[in-house]
């Protein structure tokens, strides 16, 4: 299927596809905004040599500026599998008469002039890949995605770096919050709580709060109540409650989440009237700090499950 330039309508050369793929990508080969003088050439005979996904947007539309930027990192993404075309119905009402909008964002594939498929409201990204998977050859994997090369840095205890990746994603892509959580997480990383928890304070109140956002408010709050060095010292030798609970913390601050949560299921088999069933607590915090999907998370409160019940 020959990858056409959106701003022209006409097929890209060999050496221009190619290009395409590398570290440089221009966004406007592959996303265009559409109007009366072009819907025709970009959205309909565009369609007949490349799948156009339609996002009907307006500017009231507060789920439409979430659901934006995915699709344009998408559309980056699948480098020419399809163009992505924005249509402000305000802006274009007849179109959007003729189109039978009756709401937004409203999202449509076309294919060969026909429409294929659509969805109505911001659907979560791992689901719109799924919506394009049905119709579209998914890219290929040759390297990681910069967001995962953030969250491998994390995932390793390099915040800065994880840091340095996000605040170039937010440049690119200055309208999608998961970046901002993302480098809110980096600076709690380094230890910047209160630079981290202004940026949370500054999200959109969906994903302000939101479980990414919740989780890590968490870590902030944890690496805030966690003891420093010297009252760690101070513990070292005692086996009480407190002692426990203490270290536990420490190692949850730490991002040793595996050992912090072992340490507070023990003490909560142990001890669970300790501090009101603050490890018991505790353990839930942790599970919102690293999402319901993290295998931790999973792992732990099955185990916490058959410890209670």
């Amino acid at each position: 299927m020959p990858i056409v330039d959106p701003r022209t309508g006409a097929p890209l050369t060999s050496s221009e596809s190619q290009s395409s793929q590398g570290e440089s990508i221009d966004p406007s080969r592959y996303i265009v905004d559409v109007d009366m003088s072009n819907f025709q050439q970009m959205v309909l005979e565009g369609s007949l040599e490349i799948p156009v996904v339609l996002d009907c947007w307006a500017p009231w539309c507060e789920p439409c500026k979430n659901l934006m930027p995915i699709l344009e990192k998408l559309a980056m993404e699948y480098a020419g599998a399809f163009v992505l075309a924005k249509l402000n119905i305000e802006d274009n009402q007849q179109i959007a008469a003729q189109l039978g909008i009756r709401s937004v964002p409203d999202v449509k594939l076309i294919m060969q002039g026909q429409l294929y498929d659509q969805f109505q409201g911001a659907l979560p990204e791992r689901q719109i890949r799924e919506w394009l998977a049905k119709y579209l050859e998914a890219p290929a994997e040759a390297s990681a995605s910069p967001e995962e090369q953030a969250e491998a840095a994390l995932a390793a205890g390099d915040a800065a770096t994880a840091k340095a990746i996000y605040q170039e994603l937010i440049q690119a892509y200055p309208d999608y919050p998961d970046y901002q959580i993302g480098l809110a997480s980096a600076l709690v990383g380094e230890g910047q709580g209160d630079q981290a928890r202004e940026i949370l304070d500054n999200l959109p109140p969906e994903h302000r709060d939101g479980a990414k956002a919740r989780g890590v408010r968490a870590r902030i709050e944890f690496g805030e109540e966690a003891p420093g060095r010297e009252e760690l010292a101070a513990l070292e030798g005692r086996d009480d409650s407190e002692a426990r609970f203490k270290r536990a913390l420490r190692q949850v601050a730490d991002g040793d989440y595996e050992n912090g949560l072992e340490g507070l299921l023990a003490l909560l088999r142990q001890d669970r009237g300790y501090g009101d069933d603050i490890a018991r607590k505790t353990l839930l915090r942790v599970f919102d700090a690293l999402g319901a999907d993290h295998p931790l998370t999973v792992a732990y409160r099955r185990k916490l499950f058959a410890l209670l019940y």
